[in-house]
């Protein structure tokens, strides 16, 4: 590591420097805040807007995919129920070897 110029590392450094505002000065930072507060207040506005749209969509996708699976299970019993009825058909009778 190199220190270059840099001084020492001493407890007088951590003294905080006090900066005396001026009255107008003052007002300045208060305007500047208040703006950084409303950009703030806004960006959380538009990030509570599309979080309730994500949940939103997520709740339709969700009964969706509910539907898709009462499908499903529907769909597979009337398969077997198909493929059963076409085996019937296809298998010697017991009648008919008679």
């Amino acid at each position: 590591m190199c220190y270059g110029q840099q001084r020492p590392f001493s407890r007088d450094n951590l003294t905080p420097t006090r900066v005396v505002r001026l009255p107008n000065d003052n007002a300045v930072v208060v305007a500047d805040l208040r703006g950084r507060l409303a950009e703030t207040e806004a960006r959380l506005a538009r990030a509570r807007a599309r979080e309730a749209e994500l949940s939103r969509r997520l709740n339709e996708m969700k009964r969706f995919v509910s539907v898709m699976e009462i499908l499903e299970t529907y769909l597979k019993r009337r398969f077997r129920e198909q493929q059963e009825y076409v085996s019937d058909l296809f298998s010697p009778s017991p009648l008919s070897s008679k």
